[in-house]
């Protein structure tokens, strides 16, 4: 289903690989660690216009939060009268209430991809996507701290010998990873509450802001997430936080000067 994503997102990898890899040695965990965060760096770079368009289409939203109040109260009891007004102010503002959704969705298979292009780095393999035998030997070899970046926390310990590493590193090293990552996800999502166009999907956000950091805390303990997929993380955490910065003052600039 993915295949499409596949290619793409491991010759990215296999680029910023490569750049890293000639400044240090190519089975050195720091050129891997460097290649992972400058992919999710060069896609969320190609995702900025469209994350600049959904804060729009957000604020859009706000600003007619009022109206909607009001037809709400209106034809509270004729759902169709309702849901037809409101489409009709929608299509009078030239908003769309899914607008915001579109990053997201287009991340969503990207993170897909990356989590099965470090899964195919397996012994035996000879070769993972655009990667040929030698590039899945350097994964492979590559460590952050004696932790392997293919591997998880939970994987038997039979499993993690077979690749070189143990319990006592994969969580020395992968512990204070989804400590990180839940507290970027759980600071970025609080930055956006002021943001919501409503009451309601104000609620939902903050119930997010505290179920999401929990739910990586938990998936990275207990389910195959490997310590690659943690650095993802934490890398589009800390950008969507720096993002949700530098845009709002785009999007404040531009009303300021309505």
């Amino acid at each position: 289903m993915f295949d499409v994503f596949l290619y793409p997102v491991s010759a990215i990898l296999w680029f910023w690989h490569k750049v890293f890899g000639a400044v240090s040695s190519p089975d050195s965990g720091i050129a891997w660690v460097l290649a992972i965060v400058f992919l999710v760096f060069t896609l969320r770079l190609l995702l900025v216009k469209p994350a600049l368009s959904a804060l729009r289409a957000g604020r859009r939203i706000q600003a007619l939060a009022p109206e909607m109040r009001r037809i709400k109260e209106k034809y509270g009891k004729d759902r169709q009268r309702m849901a037809k007004e409101i489409q009709k102010l929608h299509a009078e503002t030239g908003s769309n209430p899914l607008g915001g959704c579109l990053p997201a969705l287009i991340q969503l298979p990207v993170f897909l991809s990356l989590y099965w292009v470090l899964r195919d780095f397996t012994p035996g393999a000879v070769s993972n996507h655009v990667f040929d035998h030698a590039g899945v030997r350097s994964f492979l070899n590559a460590d952050l701290f004696g932790a392997k970046l293919g591997n998880w926390i939970s994987q038997p310990a039979a499993e993690l010998a077979a690749f070189g590493t143990d319990h006592v590193h994969m969580i020395a090293v992968g512990v204070p990873l989804m400590l990180i990552a839940s507290l970027a996800t759980f600071l970025s999502m609080r930055s956006g509450l002021a943001r919501q166009a409503s009451p309601e999907s104000a609620g939902i956000t903050r119930l997010m802001m505290y179920l999401a950091p929990v739910g990586m805390l938990v998936s990275g303990a207990f389910f195959p997430v490997p310590i690659g997929v943690l650095l993802y993380f934490l890398a589009t955490n800390v950008w969507t936080l720096g993002q949700q910065h530098f845009l709002t003052k785009v999007v404040d600039r531009e009303e300021a000067g309505r």
